[in-house]
């Protein structure tokens, strides 16, 4: 598995996280273009200097002085007409949102009414999508990171004077570890701690892993007594099993006739969810109903609940993250009497590989051959099982 580790030992803000991640090797030219798509008046460029005495990157953003303040429909909106990937600026959107959210929760407002303040303006937005495409063009499976500290004494923000954290980045750091510092001053924006959250799903030491490359992305200032510098590790951390975290999204209904219930959980694994399935319960007042559990992974969440919320009668779901396990897996094909049967191998160290026939495969091979499902899966086992065309798995 191929892993991005960020080492916040001087905090994380936006600037230092796009210089990070062009210093560990992504195409500069390419985030440069992406943010010009943007149309904003504002140029980006990437330098090497020194802080601590070390050579790192930064991420050099000249922008005019602006008084407005955008909301998020006018990000999003920014986002939308540029010339990012679908991806990338999925990734942009859910870091905007995720701010928001908690400048909302901070201000006791809505989405809708919030002003971006800092965040709004050019630079901040081109930290935050600049941003985004490097972490999709990085190309690893996931991202962790350390502690993170925050810096010691106070902040002047867009309301006054603020102590350290801030109130957005205390609020989108809810349930990650800090780390102590004697550091005075701001280490941690709510830029850097939104990217930070939304991205990243493990917070802790660095992981046993083969290091690839190193990003060094600098800060503006230089500190006392440390570099002021976010780092980067990309590399390969070999799992004995897969581990990774995932969303269940959960909603009880008692009033929906089976047909609309059945329709939803077609919706819904056409929509991307990684499985979808229905229990039976007793609910409110002694009356039958049935649960609808989704489990997805987290860029899902948004699309899934608004099918439950479109069609179903439903007034709320929760949601919460799990950790699961899973085998390590590949794709396989076994020689039948039927003809080619495509698969799936699961296996974990050296134990023998199991294998899955895949349902839509053998119903087609049934159907072709005018023969009983049940026939096509045991021919297909039974191929696994005398090696007929099964590739040997690799770790």
């Amino acid at each position: 598995m191929r892993v991005g580790y960020f080492d916040c030992f001087s905090g994380i803000a936006g600037d230092m996280t796009l210089a990070a991640l062009v210093d560990a090797g992504v195409d500069g030219r390419a985030i440069q273009e992406a943010v010009a798509s943007l149309g904003l008046p504002g140029t980006l460029t990437f330098e090497t200097v020194k802080r601590g005495g070390f050579r790192a990157t930064y991420a050099r953003v000249d922008t005019p002085h602006e008084h407005a303040h955008r909301h998020w429909k006018h990000i999003e909106e920014l986002i939308d007409k540029s010339a990012l990937s679908g991806n990338q600026k999925d990734l942009a959107k859910r870091i905007f949102l995720k701010l928001g959210e908690a400048e909302a929760r901070v201000h006791g407002s809505e989405l809708a009414k919030i002003h971006f303040h800092e965040v709004g303006a050019v630079d901040s937005i081109i930290d935050i999508v600049g941003s985004a495409v490097g972490l999709d063009l990085l190309g690893v499976d996931r991202f962790e990171a350390g502690p993170v500290p925050t810096g010691r004494g106070f902040v002047k923000a867009a309301h006054g004077r603020m102590p350290l954290p801030a109130p957005a980045t205390a609020e989108l750091l809810k349930g990650v570890p800090l780390a102590e510092t004697t550091i005075e001053g701001e280490l941690t924006t709510p830029t850097g701690a939104a990217i930070l959250t939304t991205i990243v799903d493990h917070f802790h030491a660095l992981p046993p892993m083969v290091i690839d490359a190193i990003g060094l992305g600098a800060g503006t200032r230089e500190l006392e007594g440390q570099a002021n510098i976010l780092r980067l590790f990309v590399g390969a951390v070999d799992l004995p099993a897969a581990a990774d975290r995932v969303w269940v999204l959960e909603t009880n209904l008692d009033d929906l006739p089976g047909e609309l219930v059945g329709y939803t959980m077609t919706k819904l694994m056409e929509a991307g969810a990684l499985d979808a399935f229905l229990t039976p319960i007793q609910m409110k007042k002694n009356r039958p109903g049935v649960m609808i559990s989704v489990i997805c992974d987290e860029p899902r969440i948004a699309a899934l609940e608004e099918i439950l919320f479109g069609e179903t009668s439903t007034l709320g779901v929760r949601r919460y993250p799990v950790s699961r396990h899973k085998l390590k897996r590949k794709s396989a094909l076994v020689e039948t009497r039927f003809g080619p049967v495509k698969g799936k191998l699961g296996w974990v160290g050296e134990r023998p590989p199991s294998f899955s026939p895949e349902y839509d495969d053998c119903a087609r091979v049934a159907a072709l051959n005018s023969v009983a499902l049940r026939e096509v899966y045991d021919a297909a086992h039974a191929a696994h099982a005398a090696g007929a065309g099964v590739p040997e798995p690799r770790a």
